[in-house]
């Protein structure tokens, strides 16, 4: 009975989140759109709706604050995008060779303070925001990042991160001390800052795309490939063939994508050549973890080799989005750091891990890392044991916890209070 606990209240979050959609909301793949026309619908000129209109807006901006209203994963298509996704292109942009020294670098670093003995039991996903935090600190301002403000992103990043999967309440407080700490370096900043946004806006455009969006999805992409790792030592013994590593990825990414749904709002009536349509204003939901699952010989099995006859873009697999409707602009050069962190890794320690490996990781990855030897057992199995009772209460956690945001994040209305006195590009609206 306990053990089916979990998938329950999972399952009722899961109808209680969709209360916020709206009665026009609609999730794909479905009967409609099946996953052979998934990408046609998502790459739909009309399907570029980003904020304004959706009920789910309004939870995301609660979720991603402060800032939320200049995060360019928020912002409604025009100059204004066009202008921040130009910037955040520039600030990515540079050699291979120079990007995984990089984070080759800030990886060393961080394993340097924590393993201090035989063996070092983590959490995957707090192990690597330090590991971030040192890196994009670097990025943006071109220096190594001192501890007190590494100790800010991460907190920052973490409180994000927990409230998304509702095992924590979000503290405002605690993301503005970091809003502070930007505002105070803005003038040190490596690349001119987007223009048609205000020295405000440009804090938390740094804050929101570097120190929050890059900061937990790497984190949380490396904590899924490190975990992997740990539970397949056939897959890590291959792990220094670059062709096979890539395969991995790809792999990890299709089974554990980072994002659950991408949500979209049409602009304009939307006719498919089958007569499907779908009305200006409607909301569309992109389910990556539904896609991902179709159209590949059991599915939910962790095999990199199914990669070796295939290349990602000829199937079910959009890890980054789709090139035609706002892609991750890290789509590049997230595997470049990910290759680099991960063989910084393995250089030093094998990975053990007895837990459940499942998308959302609200456990954030149990692990041991051993420098020398074989793994405890006993401790492997303490893992094992403390993980499932872990599982059940934090599922009635996160029922709890996201039951009480999801109505607070309605009551408020961030996304629909902002246009409400905004248009699309920011420009105030006089009534």
């Amino acid at each position: 009975m306990l053990s089916r606990l979990p998938a329950r209240v999972v399952a009722l979050r899961a109808k209680v989140f969709e209360k916020v959609n709206g009665d026009n909301a609609i999730t794909f793949p479905n009967d409609q759109v099946g996953p052979d026309r998934f990408q046609e619908l998502y790459g739909h000129p009309a399907a570029n709706g980003r904020s304004r209109g959706a009920g789910l807006s309004d939870l995301f901006w609660y979720w991603l604050a402060p800032g939320p209203e200049v995060h360019q994963e928020h912002l409604e298509a025009g100059p204004r995008y066009d202008d921040v996704a130009r910037t955040t292109r520039a600030f990515l942009a540079g050699p291979s060779a120079e990007l995984s020294a990089a984070a080759t670098r800030c990886t060393a670093k961080v394993l340097d303070e924590v393993l201090t003995g035989r063996v070092t039991s983590v959490r995957l996903r707090e192990l690597m925001m330090p590991v971030w935090a040192e890196y994009f600190h670097e990025l943006v301002f071109g220096e190594p990042c001192p501890r007190h403000a590494r100790d800010l992103i991460v907190a920052h990043a973490t409180d994000v991160v927990t409230s998304l999967k509702c095992t924590s309440l979000r503290h405002p407080a605690r993301r503005a001390r970091l809003t502070r700490y930007l505002r105070a370096r803005l003038a040190d900043v490596r690349h001119p800052l987007p223009a048609t946004l205000s020295e405000t806006e440009q804090v938390h455009y740094l804050q929101g795309t570097y120190f929050n969006t890059a900061v937990v999805q790497m984190s949380e992409a490396m904590a899924h490939l490190l975990l992997a790792l740990a539970q397949h030592p056939e897959v890590a013994g291959r792990a220094g063939d670059d062709r096979y590593f890539a395969h991995v990825l790809d792999e990890t990414f299709r089974l554990y994508p980072l994002f659950g749904i991408a949500h979209r709002i049409t602009t304009a009536d939307i006719v498919l050549d089958d007569g499907v349509s779908f009305p200006a204003g409607s909301v569309l939901c992109f389910s990556y973890p539904d896609y991902h699952a179709t159209g590949y010989p059991d599915p939910d099995v962790f095999d990199p080799s199914r990669w070796e006859g295939t290349a990602a873009r000829h199937e079910h697999h959009i890890p980054f989005g789709v090139a035609t409707n706002r892609p991750c602009p890290a789509w590049r050069v997230s595997p470049v750091l990910m290759r680099a962190s991960a063989r910084e890794v393995l250089r030093r320690v094998t990975l053990h891990s007895s837990v459940t490996h499942t998308r959302s990781l609200p456990s954030r990855g149990p692990c041991l890392l051993v420098r020398h030897g074989p793994p405890p057992r006993l401790r492997l199995a303490f893992l094992r044991v403390r993980d499932r009772w872990e599982d059940v209460g934090r599922s009635v956690v996160q029922l709890v916890l996201g039951t009480a945001m999801v109505l607070h994040a309605h009551r408020l209305r961030p996304a629909g209070t902002y246009f409400d006195t905004h248009d699309t590009q920011g420009c105030p609206v006089r009534h």
